[in-house]
């Protein structure tokens, strides 16, 4: 039987989820190009890509507890494109609100940025996800240092909590908040484990029982 860790190295493995993370977008736009999106496509597409982002977000950090958890270090090597397609949703989300909503406007989409705070929320996100994005190939780790680029890299924790208060922004207006819920809980889950794992690695390691004690 072939191993869980040899078949997430097997050299199709990459491949396969690029076409599983595109399927979404493939699927709206085929919807859009023959109008199954509903009565209001432009608002199905806006939301459903936002819906998107937040989802490849949840499972970016889903990726390093399922890693230690399950013992498969293979599972690492497919964080960073899973990083660009939350990037790649963030971005057709933004363009999709400057379309369809603001008509490319740049002014208007300035003063609509700046007047309603859901939307500030949601390109403060969007803004913050983007030196991720652009430091996430090699030269880039090279040239900041490793420990400088996971610092950098811990915005996604804020970028997460962000993109919920975006989502429940949103939701609000319908007073409809199951989704943001699930999302919340999700991301306190993944939160948490790793909290709970920067305090077992501060915890001093226990004394050797065969050692004797100096100090009365």
């Amino acid at each position: 039987m072939i191993s869980r860790q040899r078949l997430l190295l097997h050299s199709a493995a990459k491949p396969l989820l690029f076409v599983l993370c595109l399927l979404p977008f493939v699927w709206l736009f085929y919807g859009a190009l023959n109008n199954q999106l509903g009565a209001n496509p432009a608002e199905a597409l806006i939301r459903a890509t936002g819906d998107w982002t937040l989802r490849f977000i949840c499972i970016v950090l889903a990726v390093t507890p399922l890693r230690v958890i399950s013992n498969t270090p293979a599972l690492a090597r497919f964080r960073r494109m899973l990083g660009l397609f939350a990037y790649f949703y963030v971005v057709t989300h933004l363009l999709s609100y400057s379309w369809f909503d603001m008509g490319f406007d740049v002014p208007d989409i300035t003063r609509d940025i700046a007047k309603r705070p859901f939307i500030l929320v949601g390109f403060t996100a969007f803004v913050l996800l983007t030196p991720l994005a652009a430091t996430s190939f090699n030269a880039a780790i090279k040239a900041m240092g490793a420990r400088r680029w996971q610092w950098l890299h811990k915005l996604v924790y804020l970028i997460a909590g962000l993109g919920l208060l975006h989502f429940f922004w949103m939701r609000a207006a319908k007073n409809n908040f199951a989704e943001v819920f699930v999302y919340a809980a999700i991301i306190a889950l993944l939160l948490g484990w790793r909290v709970q794992q920067s305090l077992k690695k501060k915890r001093p390691l226990p004394m050797p029982s065969g050692r004797v004690k100096l100090s009365s």
